[in-house]
């Protein structure tokens, strides 16, 4: 079993100074598009293991000492750290994604990092400006090979354009999640077979309640960007359930969707605010909805 952990850089979104663009986007919102695609693209595989050690909702900044600690308390085989940079916080013309990694750090992380980095470069289509070492807490208090990544700068006139496209910070995701397959030689999962047509609502009736978990347990997963059907039935629940959606049910599973559930796990989930429809958060919506 591989153990990933992951976190989406700083958050506290209202309280930490200097993480911001010139426009004011928040890094963190840059950071979690990237982490989600990633945890979309490696949950596709067997044998892997995700744990984020940031507040999943950016609504704290969890202190980097916790963060470590819980890494190693949870036997975390890597460790990533998604950023995206500034340099003087006006706009400027600087460029470049960059990896950091502990000046101690083994052979392995090196290898890991310039495989991350070059893959950052196709995704991005920017410079590249290399694997650097920093004595960072979250790279030197850790125990397995940690990597600190560095997408881009928020206050470049060049950067900010690939930062403002969810297109391609999904991309990246998916690039970054693709280095550590390859490097672990992780192999695809079977999807579970689901009829598109068939909504949770008018199947779950028809199931013994002792066949109900499992049932739920085989449906498909909901996570950023997914779309179809069964995101349509997502949103139409969460306006049933009182978690309005500003947007239509569209079955598009973008911002608004993923700010409605996260809303919705931290008061009937607050074990597992994570902003994926999985199977515990399906359950408790079903509920919710039943009542």
């Amino acid at each position: 079993m591989l153990k990933i952990a992951l976190d989406a850089g700083h958050g506290g979104k209202n309280s930490t100074p200097g993480k911001r663009s010139p426009d004011g986007e928040y890094e963190w919102n840059f950071n979690n598009n990237v982490l989600l695609s990633f945890t979309k693209e490696i949950k596709k595989y067997v044998n892997v293991e995700i744990l984020r050690v940031d507040d999943a909702s950016g609504k704290t900044d969890v202190p980097l000492k916790k963060r470590a600690a819980d890494a190693n308390h949870w036997g975390a085989d890597i460790y990533l750290s998604f950023h995206h940079n500034a340099n003087t916080g006006v706009w400027g013309t600087w460029t470049g994604t960059e990896i950091f990694v502990h000046p101690n750090s083994s052979a392995r992380t090196h290898s890991i990092a310039h495989d991350i980095q070059r893959a950052l470069v196709t995704a991005y289509n920017l410079k590249a400006r290399g694997v650097k070492s920093a004595n960072f807490q979250v790279l030197r208090e850790t125990n397995m090979p940690a990597i600190l990544i560095e997408g881009g700068f928020m206050d470049s006139l060049i950067d900010i354009k690939k930062l403002r496209d969810d297109a391609v910070l999904s991309k990246v995701g998916i690039a970054v999640a693709q280095v550590i397959v390859r490097l672990e030689k992780l192999k695809k999962q079977k999807e579970p077979a689901l009829n598109k047509n068939d909504g949770i609502d008018s199947n779950i009736g028809s199931i013994e309640e002792n066949n109900r978990k499992e049932y739920i347990s085989s449906l498909k997963i909901l996570r950023f960007g997914d779309t179809g059907i069964e995101v349509k039935e997502l949103q139409t629940d969460l306006n049933i359930a009182n978690f309005k959606l500003r947007e239509q049910a569209d079955g598009i599973f973008g911002p608004d969707t993923l700010q409605a559930l996260i809303r919705f796990q931290s008061i009937h989930t607050p074990q597992e605010v994570d902003g994926i429809f999985g199977p515990k958060t399906r359950e408790a919506l079903t509920n919710v909805i039943n009542s």
